[in-house]
């Protein structure tokens, strides 16, 4: 699989890179939260999103490894 192709992006790093978001943003907001309107969603989406853009140099980084 190349990097450029479509397979690639969609197949492989959009999907591991909206996993990576998912799982950041739940173990962001923890057991600890008191409620929805407590949680501070802004640094929640700013951590996960960071996460998400490592996600996908990682992909990019591991794909280009392996041709």
């Amino acid at each position: 699989m190349k990097i450029l192709s479509i397979e690639f992006w969609i197949d492989y790093a959009l999907e591991r890179a909206i996993k990576t978001f998912a799982q950041t943003a739940i173990a962001t907001i923890g057991g600890g939260s008191v409620g929805l309107l407590a949680i501070d969603w802004a640094g929640v989406f700013s951590v996960s999103a960071g996460a998400a853009v490592l996600s996908i140099l990682t992909s990019i980084v591991t794909q280009s490894r392996s041709e």
